[in-house]
């Protein structure tokens, strides 16, 4: 039950966004496409490796694209926030984001 309510922690602008982005749930259907002829798969790891290059497939032309609701500054502070509290810069120091 907790998985579920996961929807209800993000800010009220950022679960409009979230809520209505058909783009989102296009993208969860091909990841869903992608995965499921693959139901052997050896671990985890070899998972994250599909969505990741189905991310880059999905990204190359939709990646220019600001999907509504999140191109808003006040979704943006909030998700970069949101990133920084769950993987500070000081665990990657090689990483550099811009604000």
């Amino acid at each position: 039950m907790p998985t579920l309510l996961t929807f209800y922690k993000y800010p009220e602008p950022i679960r409009k966004a979230i809520y209505t982005s058909n783009p989102i749930e296009r993208m969860n259907k091909e990841i869903r496409k992608r995965l499921k002829p693959m139901n052997s798969l050896t671990n985890m790891d070899a998972a994250e490796k599909i969505v990741y290059l189905e991310m880059l497939d999905y990204n190359e032309p939709f990646g220019q694209r600001v999907v509504s609701g999140f191109g808003m500054d006040t979704v943006k502070k909030k998700l970069n926030e949101l990133f920084e509290a769950r993987y500070p810069t000081l665990m990657y120091p090689h990483l550099k984001r811009s604000s």
